[in-house]
């Protein structure tokens, strides 16, 4: 890092709100389908079957290992939605 590069600075100061919005947006989305499963009596092995997704993913997912992509996102809804 230069020492005149402010924008670095500041981010090493302050962190990146994008990123931080981008974890929290994941962790409600996690927290939404552990709660959705309950509700169903399901678990995350009949959530990786429904979306067709290796369980370890899904395990990654929940752990906030892992991120979710909007076409991921559009997927899950539709699929739980016809559930």
């Amino acid at each position: 890092m230069e020492e005149n590069d402010f924008v670095s600075i500041w981010l090493e100061e302050t962190g990146n709100p994008a990123i931080e919005e981008l974890t929290r947006a994941n962790r409600d989305v996690a927290d939404k389908m552990s709660n959705f499963l309950l509700e169903k009596g399901m678990d995350s092995t009949d959530l990786s079957a429904m979306l067709d997704i290796d369980h370890n993913e899904i395990i990654r997912w929940f752990n906030g290992l892992h991120a979710f992509s909007i076409k991921k996102l559009n997927e899950m809804t539709t699929t739980v939605a016809m559930s």
